[in-house]
C-alpha cells in the first residue's frame, strides 16, 4: 500500500483488520511463508471457521492472499500468504484520504442523545434539558 493509493476505504479496512489480536497473530504466522488453513489453525489454536473469518477480513484489506491448490491425493487445499505491505499513517496521509472516506451511516439524533450516561438537565444535548 503506497500512501498515494491509500483511499479512505483502504485506510479503514487496513486499520480495522490490524486492530485485532487474532489477525495480528495470523499475519505473524504468515510472515515466514504461506500456510494451508488446517495447519495454520492448529498452530494458532483456533477453529477453522474462526480462522476463515479472520482471513477473509485480512484478505478484504489486501493484507493476505489466498489460493486453492490440489494436493497429491486430489484434495483441494487452501493456502494463504501475507502480501508485502508497509503502512505509514501520518496526519497528512489521513488528510489526503478524507475525500475518499465512505459516508458514515445516518444516525438518529434521538438515539444519540439517549446514550448519555447522565441524562441531567443541561448535560450533553439531552432532549430532556429543562432550563
Amino acid at each position: 500500500m503506497e500512501p498515494e493509493e491509500l483511499t479512505g476505504a483502504a485506510l479503514l479496512a487496513a486499520c480495522s483488520a490490524l486492530a485485532n489480536p487474532h489477525r495480528l497473530r495470523i499475519l505473524g504466522a504468515l510472515a515466514d511463508g504461506r500456510q494451508y488453513v488446517s495447519l495454520l489453525a492448529r498452530q494458532l489454536g483456533m477453529s477453522r471457521p474462526l480462522l476463515h473469518m479472520h482471513l477473509q477480513k485480512l484478505q478484504a484489506a489486501g493484507l493476505v492472499a489466498g489460493s486453492l491448490e490440489l494436493s497429491e491425493d486430489g484434495k483441494a487445499v487452501k493456502y494463504f500468504e501475507a502480501v508485502p505491505f508497509a503502512l505509514e499513517i501520518t496526519p497528512q496521509i489521513v488528510k489526503s484520504a478524507l475525500p475518499t472516506l465512505p459516508e458514515p451511516p445516518d444516525t438518529d439524533p434521538e438515539k444519540e442523545t439517549s446514550l448519555c450516561p447522565l441524562p441531567m438537565p443541561g448535560c450533553c444535548s439531552s432532549s430532556d434539558s429543562r432550563s
